[in-house]
C-alpha cells in the first residue's frame, strides 16, 4: 500500500475450503441446510473459470461466461458479481495476459457469500 503511505504488507494465502471446496467463513452458518448445499456452486463457478483459461481461453467476458453457465438453472442463488480481475490492483480485465484473480459474490438469501481463485494461464509456446 505504497501509494498510500500505509506500512502494510499483504501476504497471499491459499483459501482455506470446506472438504466440498466452499470457503470457510463465518457466514457459512446461516446457510439453511439446502442453501449450504447450493453454496459450493459459488466454487464450481470459479474453478470453471481456472478451467478455460487453462484451456486457453484468455477473453475475459468468456472466462466470466464460463463462471456463470455453471450457476445458471440454481435459482437457489443470486450473482452479485462474477469479475477476472488484476491480483495485485483488482482492475477488471477484458483480456487474460498473465496471472489473475476469479472473483465471485452470490446471495443465497439474505446470506451473501465472497470467493476468489488465483490462476495462472498456460505458457504459450512460441
Amino acid at each position: 500500500m505504497k501509494d498510500l503511505n500505509l506500512g502494510v504488507e499483504i501476504l497471499v494465502h491459499p483459501t482455506v475450503r470446506e472438504t466440498d471446496g466452499l470457503a470457510m467463513s463465518s457466514r457459512n452458518i446461516y446457510l439453511s441446510q439446502e442453501g449450504r448445499t447450493h453454496a459450493v456452486m459459488l466454487y464450481k463457478s470459479l474453478r470453471a473459470g481456472a478451467d478455460a483459461i487453462r484451456r486457453g481461453v484468455m477473453d475475459g467476458k468468456a472466462v466470466q461466461s464460463a463462471m456463470a453457465r455453471v450457476m445458471k438453472g440454481e435459482p437457489a442463488l443470486t450473482i452479485d458479481y462474477l469479475a477476472v480481475c488484476d491480483p495485485y490492483t483488482l482492475e477488471p480485465l477484458s483480456a487474460v495476459t498473465s496471472r489473475v484473480v476469479l472473483l465471485g459474490a452470490v446471495r443465497i438469501g439474505a446470506v451473501r457469500l465472497i470467493d476468489n481463485l488465483l490462476v495462472t494461464p498456460p505458457r504459450r509456446h512460441a
